[in-house]
């Protein structure tokens, strides 16, 4: 009788460790079959596949690029239905992100009511998503959409004048910052794969230009984020194979206090 169905009567046994099979319980193997608990211990004998950069090879779409995606798009909408109160309670402004900082991050989770902004954003996010995430792996690609959503914020603060300044109290809300920051981190990337980076170039240097041309793009959080983000690139790209864990989460704290500081020292000196 099958051990996982004792009701259920086998005629034939695993090649592995002996027991009764049924018919729900085999599995092919290379000669005879397996049941299917012995099959579960070989996979976990097996090292997992690892990209050049340690992360975790993995089948299927990115995961969080799109788990990000939606939560721009489900956000956008709630910035239509609730007629701005929430882009108000999240949107990140000079003047007010110090006593509430989550701002500095939240607000890389709205757009403007114009669909072509976040149309772009999220168009970008899937390409550079689809090319980072499973190069990467996921826990480090999350940690630099976050770290350079983070730095386009802060590049909006350093480069505003101060209270005297319109720019302290005017709210820069959208994702472009982080996408800047993943177009920042796949130059070194491309570079350490022996790729050319010249089209990368062209298209940052592109996109970056048409924030001085057309109103209202805060070309601050482009800046910012994009050379965080080509900094932790480096770091997660040229890490040294037996230190990848140790340099890439390192740099990604050392970001972090280093953002944390300049926010600190910009509002100390106003």
């Amino acid at each position: 009788m099958c051990p996982r169905h004792p009701d259920r009567v086998s005629y034939v046994r695993c090649q592995r460790c002996g027991r009764p099979a049924c018919p729900e319980c085999q599995r092919p193997a290379a000669v005879g079959i397996q049941c299917v608990d012995c099959v579960r211990q070989g996979q976990k004998a097996v090292p997992a596949q690892r990209t050049a950069y340690g992360a975790r090879v993995r089948s299927g779409r990115p995961v969080v690029t799109f788990t990000l995606i939606g939560i721009c798009a489900v956000s956008w909408i709630l910035q239509l239905v609730t007629n701005g109160s929430w882009t108000q309670r999240w949107a990140f402004a000079p003047f007010i992100a110090h006593d509430e900082p989550w701002r500095f991050l939240t607000t890389a989770f709205l757009h403007s009511t114009n669909p072509l902004h976040i149309l772009f954003n999220m168009y970008a996010l899937w390409v550079m998503g689809q090319f980072l995430e499973p190069l990467l792996g996921r826990a480090r690609f999350l940690t630099l959409f976050l770290l350079t959503a983070v730095a386009g914020s802060v590049g909006v603060l350093l480069l505003a004048g101060g209270p005297h300044d319109r720019a302290w109290y005017t709210a820069a809300i959208g994702a472009s910052g982080a996408v800047f920051g993943l177009f920042g981190a796949a130059i070194p990337v491309l570079r350490q794969r022996g790729l050319q980076a010249t089209q990368m170039v062209g298209l940052i240097v592109v996109n970056f230009a048409l924030g001085f041309f057309i109103a209202n793009i805060a070309w601050q959080a482009h800046l910012g984020g994009m050379v965080a983000g080509f900094a932790l690139g480096a770091a997660f790209a040229y890490a040294p194979r037996e230190r990848r864990a140790l340099v890439g989460w390192g740099a990604s704290a050392l970001l972090l206090v280093v953002l944390v500081v300049l926010a600190a020292v910009k509002y100390g000196a106003v």
